[in-house]
């Protein structure tokens, strides 16, 4: 708050008073005018915004203690100081007890008003910022919800299982959570959920794609580093662990996480201990863990590329999300919302969808499923220019061919690494083998996309 915007209304039924104290207060480059009367003071703050009220306790009309009782109710942000030349201290207790944050008596000098004038100034300014806080963490919240309610909108008993779980889980503040699920469905969204609806919620939720950081970097991204410990470490860093301290890490696509570091993350959680390269010191912190994977978990471990213990210390909780193609009846009513939310985006006229569009759409396989869907209706609004929505404004031929996906699932004689390698060839021609857009099909980063490039050796150009 600068000095310039500080304003201050004085009442007090004493001129000579008023004018001394006006003078005084103007300056200090703060703004200042005088009422009487409690009559006017109170019109005046009826037009004018206020910081501070001096209030004299004993007044014409009635009393200070009763200006305070109608400054409180009307304007709680508005800050008294009372001032009295009376030293009854019973009135005073009262005008405390009521909410008035100072108190003077007369004859004060100029560095008692000054004093108490920066006194309050200071609590003004501490108040709101802590007010700021609390209303850019409402909009998060109520941002989080509107993602958590398009990405939870249906009736099926499968999805108010996951939401039912979900709030269940964050209940215990202790207790890891693992979250399996297509790209797409929301997995991140469900962790953010659990981590604001717990008794962490406000402290940080501290979001890590584990297949995005390459693997010279990780051991340093999460347990930070000191200063000099190795080339290009120029200053001291906190690792993810320590940014969570008391609060969330989210390890998205845990499934791509190293061996080697996996054996440290263990550590990590068995011990609450973190050590930082370079540093002989291990540090304390309380955290939880919520990962996700789109994954085959126990296939990982079969395969020797994820640990069994580390499982096991991740899914206290297990919280599978279902495919959209699993659960149609819920494609109806994120229709209506998505299109709901568009039409008001748009300003425009809320369009009808056909029958055949609907029926068509629950036919569709979903590889990116309630992301996907967004984007389609979005698309068919701008196809269909202000119509209604018909089946062929869903433009489901050019995507990603999930029927051929979902043969390969349903193919029981392939192993895990040949059925993703088979997938990462499909994305590959589907884009002509662009990297980032087939690892956008697959829902991977283009870092964790090269990496299994080199694993599968499958040549990175298209022969």
């Amino acid at each position: 708050m600068q000095n310039s915007k500080m304003k201050i209304l004085i009442l007090d039924d004493e001129p000579s008073f008023n004018e001394e104290l006006i003078e005084f207060i103007e300056s200090m480059n703060f703004q200042a005018s005088a009422e009487e009367l409690p009559e006017n003071a109170l019109n005046y703050l009826k037009s004018n915004s206020v910081d501070i009220l001096i209030l004299d306790i004993r007044l014409p009309q009635m009393s200070g203690i009763q200006v305070l009782k109608k400054v409180r109710k009307n304007y709680p942000e508005l800050e008294v100081i009372m001032v009295t030349g009376h030293g009854d201290m019973d009135t005073v207790i009262e005008a405390m007890r009521l909410g008035a944050c100072d108190f003077l008596k007369k004859p004060f000098r100029h560095i008692d008003i000054k004093l108490a004038i920066e006194r309050t100034r200071k609590f003004l300014e501490v108040s709101r910022k802590l007010k700021k806080v609390e209303s850019q963490y409402s909009l998060l919240s109520r941002e989080l919800k509107k993602q958590v309610e398009y990405d939870l909108i249906g009736n099926s008993e499968a999805l108010q299982k996951v939401y039912e779980l979900a709030m269940t889980a964050a209940k215990f503040k202790n207790s890891n959570v693992l979250i399996t699920g297509e790209s797409g469905c929301g997995k991140e969204i469900i962790a953010r959920l659990i981590h604001y609806a717990s008794p962490r919620q406000d402290n940080n939720f501290c979001p890590v794609n584990c297949s995005a950081i390459p693997e010279s970097l990780l051991e340093s991204e999460f347990f930070g580093h000191k200063k000099g410990s190795f080339t290009g470490a120029i200053s001291d860093q906190k690792g993810y662990f320590e940014l969570a301290d008391q609060g969330t890490i989210f390890l998205d696509e845990i499934g791509d996480m190293p061996i080697e570091l996996q054996a440290k993350l263990l550590r990590a959680i068995e011990s609450k201990k973190i050590k930082k390269i370079g540093d002989q010191k291990e540090y304390s912190y309380d955290f939880r863990i919520i990962s996700a994977t789109n994954r085959n978990v126990e296939e990982l471990v079969k395969s020797s590329r994820f640990r069994l213990d580390l499982v096991h210390r991740l899914n206290a909780v297990e919280i599978h999300i279902p495919p959209l193609r699993e659960r149609i009846s819920d494609i109806p009513p994120l229709i209506d919302y998505f299109i709901n939310q568009l039409a008001g985006e748009m300003n425009l006229p809320k369009p009808e969808i056909t029958r055949s569009a609907i029926h068509k759409l629950q036919q569709y396989s979903f590889p990116g499923n309630v992301r996907e869907l967004k984007n389609l209706i979005e698309r068919a609004f701008i196809l269909s220019k202000g119509g209604n929505l018909q089946p062929q404004h869903f433009l489901l031929d050019d995507k990603f061919d999930l029927p051929a996906q979902a043969d390969l699932i349903a193919d029981k004689s392939l192993k895990l690494d040949e059925h993703e390698k088979q997938l990462i060839l499909i994305a590959l021609e589907k884009t002509q083998y662009n990297h980032q857009n087939a690892a956008d099909l697959l829902g991977i980063s283009r870092h964790a996309l090269s990496r299994r490039l080199k694993k599968f050796e499958i040549e990175a150009d298209k022969s």
